[in-house]
């Protein structure tokens, strides 16, 4: 698993492998400076006790200074290299974690919640460019100091430099016993977060609904105990981190007393000179600083190994629906109209060991280019699932769902979408202009285009009394418009489209019978008719379809004109008399 995830690091790291390559050579540079610089100051004191001379301090000083001048320059380049690599990767995750999500089915969506998902795309990827960025930098780092500098106090006394790294060993038994709990501490931290993040998004998605059942306390006491359990993480988090983090420098420090302890034993031997004893000590000094390097080093690997798996466990979800390797190419000017079901049967997945009752069951049906059918029956009869199979919004299997003759499973998905303009029960809209919303199918419309679809649409003239017209924000989600001014925003966005096909689930349930009827025969009329599927409870307006399909438990059990259903004594003249029944008690 470790290796695995290395490996996933590495593929990350690999687009932009000359960056990083070049940011870990320079940082070679610095610490190759890091070790001369003592050098030069163990040479300065051995000869100036021996003969002492301002030039020679002013020399030594001003050689020093440059040194570690040079070095500091240096390292911000390295610093911007390794940490600029760590951005350019959080970016290409970012592009192939949204990139990715477009092309799932809805059905993902359902199962995993937004404030998750949004959770998964933020910080984790956060936490992986910090892994990227700062761990490589101090991993280079870490090598190259020790690489460089215990051959350097090798050479000046090997006693002395073994005794100062005798502790090493307890700092590595120290690394691996918080290892572990480091990262099991980070799991609970990130899914804590995500519960919080899905608690927000839920609430200011719905905070009508909150305001109108007043439960805002409730929410408030909600948000308190996921913030508390994570506040908790956090500090559970926290204190293993400040258990850790401050015993590995001060373990490494303890080198320090040791050389003073030995050193000075070994200058009374003549085994070392009082130069070789104080560029020990500086030595020793330097390895400190990456000793607690690699404390942060540990941290930052366990957050990004946790943040591996959770953005990994994304990336290899494989989309339930998508273009077969042979898909046909089915353009748009090519598209007639004509749907066909041969025994569409339909089930959604359920857990296993369970059975559910099909959605679909049996379903045949012919439906002519151009002609306008109905789809009416009782709540739950399978008329929405129809209408998400034919998009291919469902993972229907083959030999069922056919357009102009073409199985849609194999036809491109642009092409099969391009066809149909869908407009579903939940009119969603964007926070932006009114305008912007209706071309949203078609962003290079002119406002001639969208002004039309809007007339066809029937909400013209309400836009125009908008403050700002067709440049009126409408807010999240559409939040400032009525019910039937977003259906019918949503249904001119299809219009404009101009798809051969359209479908209406149950897109005009907020707007009124006469005005549903009439949006319905203008697209009845006309030279430029499409097929319709007209998905209502709105029996007025499906009286004047062509055609009309009755479902009811997934079934079509009746179809045929408004006057032929009538005739028959069956569930749509019962649904007719109940209309006919509330029309005259309203």
């Amino acid at each position: 698993m470790a290796q695995s995830r290395l490996r996933k690091l590495g593929q990350y790291l690999l687009p932009h492998w000359k960056a990083a390559v070049l940011g870990v050579l320079v940082l070679f540079v610095v610490n190759f400076l890091g070790v001369r610089i003592p050098l030069q100051i163990r040479d300065a004191i051995d000869k100036l006790q021996v003969t002492f001379s301002f030039d020679q301090v002013f020399y030594y000083v001003v050689l020093v200074l440059a040194m570690a001048t040079i070095m500091w320059l240096v390292r911000m380049i390295s610093r911007t290299l390794l940490f600029g690599v760590g951005r350019q990767v959080e970016f290409d995750l970012k592009q192939k974690l949204f990139a990715h999500l477009l092309a799932l089915e809805p059905s993902y969506f359902a199962i995993n919640t937004v404030g998750d998902l949004i959770n998964r795309a933020t910080s984790d990827v956060d936490n992986i460019r910090r892994l990227l960025g700062f761990a490589v930098l101090s991993v280079a780092n870490t090598l190259f100091a020790y690489g460089l500098t215990l051959p350097a106090m090798l050479k000046i006394n090997v006693k002395v430099t073994l005794l100062s790294l005798s502790v090493y060993p307890i700092m590595l038994i120290l690394v691996q016993m918080f290892s572990t709990r480091l990262r099991q501490q980070q799991i609970v931290v990130q899914e804590q977060l995500s519960d919080l993040s899905e608690l927000i998004q839920e609430d200011m998605s719905g905070i009508s609904l909150v305001k109108i059942y007043a439960q805002e306390e409730n929410e408030r006491e909600a948000f308190q105990r996921r913030n508390e359990e994570l506040l908790e993480a956090n500090l559970s988090l926290a204190l293993t981190r400040s258990t850790l983090l401050p015993l590995l420098p001060g373990l490494a420090s303890v080198g320090l007393l040791v050389v003073l302890r030995f050193g000075v034993s070994a200058i009374n031997e003549g085994a070392i000179t009082v130069g070789d004893f104080v560029a020990l000590l500086l030595y020793v000094g330097q390895l400190a600083f990456p000793a607690a390097l690699l404390g942060f080093t540990i941290t930052a690997y366990q957050r990004g190994e946790v943040s591996v798996d959770r953005i990994e466990a994304i990336l290899n979800v494989k989309p339930k629906i998508c273009d077969r390797l042979d898909a046909i190419s089915l353009p748009r000017s090519q598209i007639k109209g004509e749907l066909t079901a041969q025994n569409l049967t339909f089930a959604f997945p359920v857990a296993s060991g369970s059975v559910s009752r099909p959605a679909l069951q049996q379903v045949n049906f012919t439906i002519q280019p151009q002609e306008t059918v109905a789809i009416v029956g009782p709540i739950g009869g399978g008329k929405s699932t129809l209408a998400n199979a034919l998009p291919r919004l469902l993972d229907i299997a083959p030999g069922q769902l056919f357009l102009d003759g073409y199985d849609i499973t194999q036809v491109r998905l642009s092409d099969l979408r391009g066809a149909i303009a869908y407009v579903p029960q939940d009119s969603f809209l964007f926070s932006t202009t009114i305008k912007n919303n209706i071309r949203y199918g078609e962003p290079g419309a002119d406002e001639a285009a969208v002004v039309y679809a809007a007339k066809q649409a029937q909400i013209h003239s309400e836009i125009l009394n908008f403050p700002h017209q067709y440049e009126t924000i409408v807010g999240e989600r559409g939040i400032t418009l009525s019910g039937g001014q977003r259906q019918r925003t949503a249904l001119a966005r299809a219009l404009l489209v101009d798809a051969p096909i359209l479908i209406l689930d149950d897109a005009l349930s907020s707007v009124d019978n006469q005005t549903a009827t009439q949006i319905l025969r203008n697209l009845s009329e006309g030279t430029n008719r499409k097929t319709v599927l007209f998905i209502s409870h709105q029996l007025s307006a499906a009286a004047s379809a062509d055609r009309i399909f009755v479902m009811n438990q997934g079934a079509i059990v009746q179809s045929g004109s408004h006057a032929a259903l009538i005739a028959q004594d069956g569930l749509y003249k019962t649904l007719w008399n109940q209309h006919q029944l509330e029309e005259v008690l309203q």
